[in-house]
């Protein structure tokens, strides 16, 4: 489903990726490891368009520079690492959002394939309590499950995750995991996460790569991997 060949992406002047090839087939939970500065975060910056790149990218076969942005959006959504943002929009609607790619009008126009999303959503993130609230009210770890909940909602063909369970207590990381790595087989879609807690890495992963100094160092499976980098 999604391939990268010789990928090199970067901030101003410099690569901070080098060389980067790798696959991901339909149905994969791939994990992304390895020390602070080594590239996670803008491997999955790229991936989504973010920043600037050479080499390619494709979705089953297609270049992602072929693709509008609302097409983009279909087939690609990013999880980064979030700070919580003051501005008056319900959980509702900030969940809402996640289906932009796919209605034609806003919030106003949402159909009944767009509100089943956003419903299903917050019963997955347990957030139906919250739905009415401000998001500049809530807590760090409440504030993070809504953004979870609208990539959720975004239905997308791969997520691509930075940290996802940052900010979560442990039942709500179980809960989200589980029903992801459910997404991911069931729908045959794609994950590519950067996990900060390599347990839970292991027990979800189907796959994984190590990276240093913008390379891939390692990958296969998520043991043989995270075996590497415990030694």
């Amino acid at each position: 489903m999604l391939e990268l060949n010789n990928l090199h992406s970067g901030y101003g002047s410099g690569d901070v990726l080098r060389n980067i090839s790798l696959k991901a087939a339909a149905g994969e939970f791939l994990s992304v490891t390895g020390p602070n500065g080594c590239g996670k975060s803008t491997l999955l910056k790229a991936i989504a368009r973010l920043l600037p790149y050479q080499g390619t990218i494709t979705i089953n076969n297609k270049d992602i520079n072929s693709l509008s942005q609302k097409e983009l959006a279909k087939n690609i959504a990013l999880l980064g690492q979030i700070s919580p943002l003051h501005f008056p929009y319900t959980v509702y609607d900030t969940i809402a959002m996640g289906r932009y790619a796919h209605s034609k009008g806003w919030f106003g126009n949402l159909d009944k394939t767009d509100k089943t999303a956003i419903e299903n959503a917050l019963g997955t993130l347990n957030l139906n309590e919250l739905k009415n609230e401000l998001i500049s009210e809530l807590s760090g770890g409440q504030f993070q499950r809504v953004f979870l909940a609208r990539t959720l909602a975004q239905d997308p063909k791969i997520i691509l995750l930075d940290e996802p369970t940052n900010h979560l207590d442990i039942k709500n990381q179980i809960t989200l995991l589980d029903h992801l790595a459910t997404w991911v087989k069931e729908e045959e879609r794609v994950i590519i996460a950067v996990f900060h807690d390599l347990n839970l890495a292991l027990r979800y992963s189907s796959s994984a790569f190590l990276m240093a100094e913008g390379t891939i160092a390692a990958q296969g499976s998520a043991a043989e991997v995270f075996s590497e980098y415990s030694a």
